[in-house]
């Protein structure tokens, strides 16, 4: 029987006033709510955000190249080194129309521009995470994101809350529906390939995975008048096994963190961004990495994005591939419960990788590799 995620009790979950962020910025387009305001060292520009990179720093992977005779073997080289050395990669030509990805986008974007009181008819209670709103809000002194946010579970169907679903616009559900599929398929794509990359079945991840979870989430950032106080996204890692980002063409303001630096992940036309989620890191045994990632904000422009989350069924074992440990490589990780991991992830505020090094190993001894304990 599949188990039904739940997060804690809204009743028991006090958040104080959270302000919806569009209708702050109209009001008072200049003014930057305390509560929005990062400490000195979560601050983008204490940070290094303005780092300059061009897009060809962040591995593109051609997906049309992988099923190419001539060229399948140095796309795989190149995927398999975007996932040990970045954990993040951007995909071309991978088979999701750009017409779905331009009408989810628009989509996404009516909605937000609804009146607060249409978009307050799907609201997000303080403690869940479907619906409008804030997401990952557990406290009232909690600093907060300049986000609005519309979150959905998809599949399987009874994750799905169909009350939450806007029938405004008018194709919203449809447009979603139709996008949905689009992106499973490209995540079903990529696991068969990130499992060859290591030498495993195709239908390694798809077997171990069972009925995949599947969620999206579109973000909406306002201007904001000091781009350096304030975080867009909270920094965190994703509990997924992958996770698919649509990002806006005209701004950027994903930033991963590499080797100590924010390195931001600017737009490639018509491309998707990949990130590598906590799940392929355990079972992949460390080899693959879940990155640390943020999102900024601009003092001109709004940015829109749309985020799909692929995860195994919350009924699901999860641990290190046999295949992937021996003696060079020991068990870096503890075998859980992807439900109860789930649990714990969307009931917790988003704090780097804090929860997940709860699943991590560590050394009893340094002269001996064998014993571990739980952090």
């Amino acid at each position: 029987m599949a188990r039904v995620l739940c997060s804690e009790s809204p009743a028991a979950v006090r958040i104080g006033h959270v302000e919806d962020i569009q209708e702050l910025r109209r009001a008072s387009p200049a003014f930057v709510p305390e509560r929005y305001v990062r400490a000195p060292e979560e601050r983008p520009a204490a940070a290094a955000a303005a780092a300059v990179v061009g897009p060809g720093d962040v591995p593109v992977i051609d997906m049309s190249k992988l099923g190419s005779k001539w060229h399948a073997a140095d796309e795989l080289q190149k995927l398999a080194a975007a996932c040990k050395e970045w954990g993040f990669f951007q995909v071309v030509n991978h088979g999701v129309e750009k017409w779905l990805m331009d009408g989810m986008e628009k989509v996404a974007r009516e909605f937000f521009m609804l009146p607060l009181e249409e978009k307050e008819k799907y609201p997000m209670a303080p403690g869940t995470i479907q619906g409008y709103g804030h997401a990952f809000v557990f406290s009232e002194d909690q600093k907060l994101d300049w986000c609005n946010m519309l979150a959905l579970g998809v599949a399987p169907p009874f994750i799905r809350n169909p009350s939450l679903w806007p029938t405004n616009p008018a194709h919203f559900s449809e447009t979603l529906e139709m996008y949905s599929v689009g992106i499973r398929n490209l995540c079903e794509r990529l696991l068969i390939v990130i499992a060859e990359t290591l030498g495993l079945a195709p239908n390694t991840f798809g077997g171990m995975f069972g009925e995949a979870v599947q969620a999206v989430r579109m973000n909406y950032y306002p201007p904001c008048s000091r781009p350096d106080l304030v975080l867009g996204l909270s920094s965190h890692s994703d509990g997924s096994a992958l996770t698919v980002l649509q990002q806006d063409a005209a701004c950027a303001g994903l930033q991963i963190l590499k080797d100590g630096t924010w390195v931001p992940v600017n737009p490639i036309p018509n491309a998707l961004v990949i990130n590598i989620g906590d799940t392929i890191e355990v079972v992949t045994n460390g080899r693959y990495k879940s990155v640390e990632h943020r999102a900024v904000t601009n003092e001109e422009r709004d940015r829109l994005s749309v985020v799909t989350f692929y995860a195994p069924s919350y009924d699901v074992e999860v641990g290190p591939l046999a295949e992937l440990v021996h003696r060079d490589q020991r068990c870096m990780y503890k075998r859980y419960n992807h439900g109860d991991y789930s649990r714990h992830y969307v009931t917790n505020k988003l704090q780097g990788r804090r929860l997940w090094s709860l699943l991590r190993f560590r050394l009893t001894n340094s002269n001996d590799p064998i014993v571990y304990v739980l952090l």
